[in-house]
């Protein structure tokens, strides 16, 4: 089996302000690291568009109506400060729904070892009723969700590595001790949540934040300390990753001082936990990452990884 790769080019219709950080080029990045030879045996698929009723397994319907009804014709919406529709853009986070659900499709039915889903915008703000921080639906959550109702995964892991709190993702699972949602990510950083004593009603929400500054060695500390052990405790049936890229030295929008060797290790050492707990079923779902160089590096580093390189 090899490591699946999901993209669509509806993520490249999704269109920001002028001088917003979760832009086109991002996709763009992406697409131009990974078509070195080095991954030439990726298997490449097409996302399928997702159903609204997927959607609904994390997002009520109410919601997802008002997000499909503000999708613009022409121009761009509003819908917080951070988080605007462009005529493209339902169709890009519908497809990046479809990616997810795609993803975990493979992996259950072990048709693919692992799997990528290069798609934008992200998900990990997506609240199960708000829309913020770029995000209109929760791809992971979405994920999590599909595989317990579709392929009976009784416990699902969601590992959030991106430099902002996946504050969307928690507030799913707050109530929910058959998915454990665990952070490592920059605070005080926006969305302002993610101290580690938030813990969920069942304690199966982990919060390792990192201070401004912070680099390598307090990032791999927290992992192995605190991230990693947890997940194995929790013994789940699947492994999904947010995979934020934005805590990356180059990063505009963060302070967090990781180098493209860290996420590959971060990967490496997530593998093996999957390995051992999960048949090795692991999902990896684009977040963040906003310097194009930074993104890039990472992503190529996280795949390679991926596909055991």
């Amino acid at each position: 089996m090899t490591t699946l790769l999901i993209s669509h080019p509806s993520s490249l219709q999704h269109a920001t302000p002028t001088g917003h950080p979760e832009r086109p080029d991002r996709i763009r990045a992406v697409e131009r690291a990974l078509e070195d030879e080095r991954f030439a045996t990726l298997q490449r698929v097409t996302a399928p568009e997702g159903e609204l009723a997927q959607v609904e397994l994390c997002h009520p319907a109410s919601f997802v109506q008002g997000v499909v009804s503000a999708a613009p014709r022409d121009g761009l919406v509003e819908l917080d400060a951070d988080t605007t529709m462009s005529p493209g853009s339902l169709s890009a986070a519908l497809h990046g729904v479809g990616a997810a659900v795609l993803a975990v499709d493979e992996i259950m039915t072990r048709r693919a070892a692992n799997a990528f889903c290069a798609m934008r915008p992200p998900g990990h703000h997506a609240e199960s009723k708000r829309a913020m921080g770029f995000c209109f639906f929760n791809n992971a959550a979405i994920a999590a969700r599909h595989a317990q109702k579709a392929h009976g995964a009784e416990r699902v892991a969601i590992l959030d590595w991106d430099v902002h709190h996946g504050n969307g993702t928690q507030e799913i699972f707050w109530n929910d001790a058959s998915v454990l949602y665990a952070s490592i990510h920059e605070m005080p950083l926006f969305p302002g949540t993610g101290a580690a004593s938030e813990r969920g009603e069942h304690g199966t929400i982990v919060n390792a934040p990192l201070r401004a500054g912070d680099g390598s060695d307090a990032f791999r500390d927290a992992y192995e300390s605190a991230i990693l052990p947890s997940i194995a405790a929790f013994q789940p049936d699947l492994v999904i990753v947010s995979a934020g890229f934005d805590a990356h030295w180059r990063d505009p929008l963060a302070n967090i001082n990781l180098k493209e060797q860290d996420f590959a290790w971060a990967t490496q050492k997530l593998m093996e936990l999957a390995d051992r707990h999960a048949g090795g079923r692991l999902v990896s779902i684009l977040e963040g990452g906003y310097d194009l160089e930074g993104l890039s590096k990472s992503v190529a580093a996280h795949v390679m990884a991926l596909m055991r390189g």
